[in-house]
């Protein structure tokens, strides 16, 4: 599934082919993704300009004038540009599910061949969507600090591990990036929440920054059938120190990698790195 580096790395990949463009057109091809596309979205965005294209988690967001039009990539989905007089614009793939075409022969192309998406229009700002009030910090904000985790954290009981991926704890902390900064801060994915002390909740916050600044700054991971809006994969999956190192010598120690299940999810860690 995309993360959140993932998702930014789309993000920055379409932002500037879209933003302050006017909607000519939108094709539906097909409509039943996790939730329905609005039957008449083509009608409400036809001449509308893009305001402004944002993220909020792993929730990409574009706002025009009268609403939001809200895109979540589910399992397998992905977001490409196409230029004026592209070929390909012609020639959709069984899985192009939705195109938005601007006046100037731009295309932003919706794929996703899971259909666990969604192509969500909301009458109104993004902060009141149901699926976005409610969400905890940005990961990258000033608002996710040490004082913080460890105020969220001190009345859980459940692993560490599944809490930081939380939304109403922080957001976008997926599998793959709580594996990892945990590694690296050396805290064990099975460690209570309400164990992590003061002094580990600033370790683990500059620890999950530096983690998806640097996954952001190498495209994300290669997930699946993820690729950013110009269809290349990202490459911060060279660089795992733990994630998918199943019975590989850990990068610090040379002890053998263990993996368990945690709350539904596989946890990759090294038991005498993370305590």
């Amino acid at each position: 599934m995309p993360e959140l580096p993932e998702v930014e790395t789309t993000l920055r990949g379409i932002r500037p082919h879209i933003s302050g463009k006017q909607v000519s057109g939108v094709a539906i091809r097909q409509g039943k993704l996790r939730w329905p596309v609005h039957p008449d979205l083509a009608q409400i965005l036809a001449g509308q300009t893009v305001k402004d294209c944002t993220r909020r988690a792993k929730y990409l967001i574009i706002t025009f004038e009268t609403g939001i039009l809200l895109i979540h990539l589910g399992m397998s989905g992905s977001l490409r540009i196409f230029t004026a007089g592209d070929e390909r614009v012609g020639q959709p793939d069984k899985h192009d599910h939705v195109d938005i075409c601007f006046s100037d022969g731009t295309v932003l192309r919706y794929h996703d061949p899971r259909r666990f998406g969604a192509v969500l229009w909301y009458e109104g700002i993004a902060e009141y969507h149901p699926l976005l009030e409610k969400l905890g910090p940005e990961p990258l904000s000033d608002d996710f600090n040490a004082a913080y985790l460890y105020q969220k954290l001190k009345p859980l009981k459940r692993s560490v591990k599944p809490a930081l991926m939380d939304n109403a704890v922080v957001v976008g902390v997926g599998n793959i990036y709580a594996n990892e900064s945990l590694f690296k801060a050396g805290v064990s994915p099975h460690r209570p929440a309400n164990k992590v002390s003061k002094k580990e909740c600033a370790v683990l916050v500059e620890t999950i920054k530096a983690v998806l600044a640097r996954a952001i700054e190498t495209g994300g991971s290669t997930l699946r059938d993820f690729v950013n809006s110009d269809g290349k994969s990202g490459y911060f999956q060279q660089e795992y120190t733990v994630y998918g190192r199943h019975n590989k010598p850990c990068v610090n120690c040379g002890q053998l990698i263990l993996k368990e299940t945690i709350g539904q999810r596989s946890a990759f860690y090294c038991a005498y790195c993370q305590k």
